[in-house]
């Protein structure tokens, strides 16, 4: 699972990154972007431009937008098959750019679980892979949603939880971004784990348990 993450890079580093992309407005540092909340995106629009969706993905299907708070992650191995992803996976795919992600890790003999925050050892941001969607609300307006793709857990974080965010390889986003649509068996192998040598992850503070903590105190090591 992934619920919560950063995006702390300034426009600078997010050309680096993605060099290819516009950004007419650079996002603000979040140090704890939660569930609900409006996220840069980049979608598979052809358009190339840093958008915000609402993470927690609304079917365009859904009758009740409130079934987003349920769809922030979506398993990798079952994309194809869950009618909530199926139509979005060949056709309507993210990149979703972070610095970094929490995930809490259970301690044998207690019930508190201490958070670790993770990251690529450079320090750069990255991209989850991500899905979206358009909702037509009743009142005519339009809702752009998302949600963060999961597989399963590398070497390093294994020891910390049994999912991993999908972190796509940069040679991987020109296909994932690509406006056609796909197969299926064109884009499951890009869902692989991130090599684990290439990450760091470490405890930090339980300020990131609330939501409403936005600091950059946040992702400083224990």
């Amino acid at each position: 699972m992934c619920g919560r993450f950063t995006l702390t890079a300034d426009p600078d580093e997010l050309r680096l990154a993605f060099p290819w992309l516009n950004i007419p407005d650079a996002p603000q540092p979040r140090y704890n972007i939660a569930p609900t909340q409006p996220v840069a995106v980049i979608p598979n629009d052809g358009q190339q431009r840093l958008d915000y969706y609402i993470w927690g993905l609304i079917p365009f299907w859904a009758k009740d937008p409130s079934i987003g708070s349920r769809m922030i992650n979506a398993r990798s191995e079952t994309l194809a098959e869950k009618p909530a992803f199926r139509a979005a996976f060949r056709r309507r795919r993210c990149l979703i750019p972070a610095s970094g992600f929490y995930e809490w890790r259970a301690e044998p003999g207690s019930k508190i679980k201490t958070p670790m925050y993770v990251r690529l050892k450079s320090g750069k941001p990255f991209a989850f892979a991500g899905l979206w969607e358009r909702w037509d609300s009743p009142d005519g307006s339009a809702v752009f949603s998302c949600t963060i793709i999961t597989t399963e857990p590398n070497d390093l974080l294994r020891n910390i939880h049994n999912r991993m965010p999908a972190i796509l390889d940069p040679q991987a986003y020109s296909t994932w971004l690509d406006p056609e649509e796909l197969p299926a068996a064109k884009l499951t192998g890009l869902l692989k784990p991130y090599p684990a040598d290439e990450m760091q992850a470490y405890e930090v503070s339980r300020l990131v348990n609330k939501p409403e903590n936005d600091l950059a105190a946040l992702i400083a090591p224990v």
